[in-house]
C-alpha cells in the first residue's frame, strides 16, 4: 500500500483539484472563458526559470513557436550533446571550442560582470561540425487538461531526468489549456509542434547550403548563425541548439496522464501525414498512466473509482471542461482508444511502451490498449509499478522516490532500443 505521507497529501490533493475543477465549471460559460489564444500555465502553477547554463548536466531555454496563440516549447539539451563527435580530437581544441561556444572569449578563464563578454548561456558555434546529433522526445505534460505546464518545477526535474538518462532532446511542449480551448485544441497543439520540429531540420538544411554557397570550405559568418529563412510562411529563425544538435529522424513522444492521450493523438496524426514528416519520423512512443476512461466501466474503475489523487469523478469534470458539450462522451476518440473506427490501423502505430500503477484506475483500460496493439504484432509491453499511484513517477512530491528513479531508468532501457544508432543490449 502506499505511504501514510502519499495517502495524507492524496487528501489534501483531491480537495484542491475539486475545489480548482468547480471554479473552472463556474467559469467555464462565461464568454471570456473561451479565448483563441489561451494559456498555457495557471496562477496557482509553482514555475522553473529556463537556465541556458549546463548547471546540472542540461541546459533548457524557452521558444514561443505560433504567433497566433500561447503554444510554446521549452528545450533540454543535455550537456552530453557537445561530446566531439572525433575520439581524436584532442582536449585543448574542444575546450577552446566549447568555451567559444559558451559566450566569452578564449583568453579570458571566466566572464568580467562589466564587460562585454557576459556569460549568457550555451551558444553553439556557427560552424556546428564538431557536434553530437542526439535524438528528440516530445514530452506532454499531465494535468487533466485543465492544469499543469511544461515549465512547472516538477515537469522542469521530469524532463532534465529523461534528458540525462536517455541522452535526448527533450521539447516540452506548453500546449493550451481547457476549459479556454477545448478539444482538439490541445492535440492538434502537440501535432504543431511535430511539424515545427520538421520545419526546423529543413531550415537548418537551408542555414547551411546558405552559408556554404556564401563563403569557401562551408564557413558561416558569426553574424549570420542566428538568420531568419524566408519560407511560404514568411521569415522563420533557425533554431541553433536543434540545428546543430538534433536528429528528428529519432523522434520519441512521451506523455504523461492527459498527456499520453496527446501522444497517442500525435502518433495516429504522424501516421495519417506519412512522408510530408520528413525528416521527422516517430520511432517510439511511452504513454505514463494515460488518461483514458469509457462508458463501459472496467474492473479497476469499479473497484478503485475512489483511488489516490485523481478519482474518477474528478476525472469526469476534467472531460467534461475539455471536450465541448454538443461532443461530450466517455467514448470519444479522444478519451477511450478502444472505440471501433479509431484510425489508423493498430498495425501502423509505433512500438508504445505503457506505465501503469497498481492503485490507479485507469490501469485497466490502458492495459486492454496495449493488448490491442500487441495483437497486431507492434512492440507493447506495459509496465506495471506496484504499490504505486497515478502520476507517481511524475508528481511534485513523488519526483525523488525510488520508484520515479526506477520508472525513468526503465524507460531508457526500452527507448535506447530505438533511438540509438548501434541498437541496445538491454530489452523487455
Amino acid at each position: 500500500m502506499p505511504s501514510v505521507g502519499v495517502k495524507l497529501y492524496s487528501v489534501f490533493f483531491k480537495f484542491l483539484l475539486k475545489h480548482r475543477l468547480q471554479n473552472r465549471i463556474q467559469s467555464s460559460g462565461d464568454e471570456s472563458s473561451s479565448d483563441p489564444f489561451g494559456v498555457t500555465t495557471r496562477p496557482e502553477e509553482s514555475v522553473a526559470a529556463p537556465n541556458p547554463l549546463f548547471t546540472d548536466g542540461v541546459a533548457t531555454k524557452d521558444i514561443h513557436i505560433d504567433p497566433l496563440t500561447s503554444l510554446s516549447v521549452r528545450i533540454f539539451l543535455p550537456e552530453s550533446a557537445l561530446t566531439p563527435l572525433e575520439p581524436s580530437t584532442s582536449a585543448c581544441v574542444y575546450s577552446e571550442s566549447r568555451r567559444n561556444s559558451y559566450g566569452y572569449t578564449t583568453g579570458s578563464s571566466s566572464p568580467e560582470a562589466g564587460s562585454s563578454d557576459v556569460y549568457r548561456g550555451y551558444a553553439p558555434s556557427s560552424s556546428g561540425g564538431n557536434s553530437r546529433k542526439l535524438p528528440v522526445m516530445l514530452q506532454f505534460h499531465g494535468g487533466g487538461w485543465v492544469s499543469g505546464s511544461n515549465d512547472s518545477v516538477a515537469n522542469d526535474f521530469f524532463c532534465r531526468r529523461m534528458a540525462k538518462h536517455c541522452d535526448i532532446i527533450v521539447l516540452a511542449v506548453g500546449y493550451r489549456l481547457a476549459p479556454e480551448n477545448r478539444y482538439p485544441a490541445a492535440c492538434e497543439d502537440g501535432f504543431k509542434v511535430l511539424k515545427w520540429l520538421g520545419k526546423q531540420a529543413n531550415l537548418a538544411e537551408c542555414n547551411k547550403s546558405m552559408g556554404n554557397s556564401r563563403r569557401p570550405g562551408g564557413e558561416v559568418k558569426k553574424s549570420e548563425v542566428n538568420k531568419h529563412i524566408v519560407d511560404a510562411f514568411g521569415a522563420s529563425l533557425v533554431e541553433p541548439w536543434l540545428a546543430n544538435h538534433a536528429d528528428p529522424s529519432r523522434c520519441v513522444l512521451l506523455g504523461v496522464s492527459c498527456g499520453a492521450n496527446i501522444a497517442d493523438y500525435v502518433a495516429r496524426k504522424a501516421i495519417e501525414v506519412g512522408q510530408n514528416l520528413d525528416p521527422v519520423k516517430v520511432v517510439a512512443q511511452v504513454l505514463m498512466y494515460p488518461f483514458f476512461i469509457g462508458s463501459v466501466p472496467t474492473q479497476s474503475e469499479i473497484k478503485q473509482a475512489n483511488s489516490y489523487f485523481y478519482d474518477k469523478p474528478m476525472c469526469i469534470l476534467a472531460w467534461k471542461l475539455f471536450l465541448p458539450e454538443e461532443e461530450f462522451s466517455l467514448d470519444h476518440q479522444a478519451a477511450n482508444p478502444l472505440v471501433p473506427g479509431r484510425g489508423p490501423p493498430l498495425k501502423f502505430m509505433p512500438p508504445t511502451l505503457t506505465i501503469v500503477a497498481e492503485h490507479d484506475w485507469m490501469r485497466d483500460r490502458a492495459i486492454a490498449y496495449s493488448e490491442e496493439l500487441r495483437k497486431v504484432n507492434v512492440d507493447a509491453p506495459v509496465l506495471e509499478y506496484k504499490d504505486a499511484v497515478h502520476e507517481f513517477a511524475t508528481l511534485d512530491m513523488l519526483l525523488r522516490t525510488p520508484q520515479a528513479q526506477a520508472c525513468a531508468e526503465d524507460i531508457a532501457i526500452w527507448a535506447k532500443k530505438y533511438i540509438s544508432l548501434r541498437g541496445h543490449e538491454f530489452s523487455y
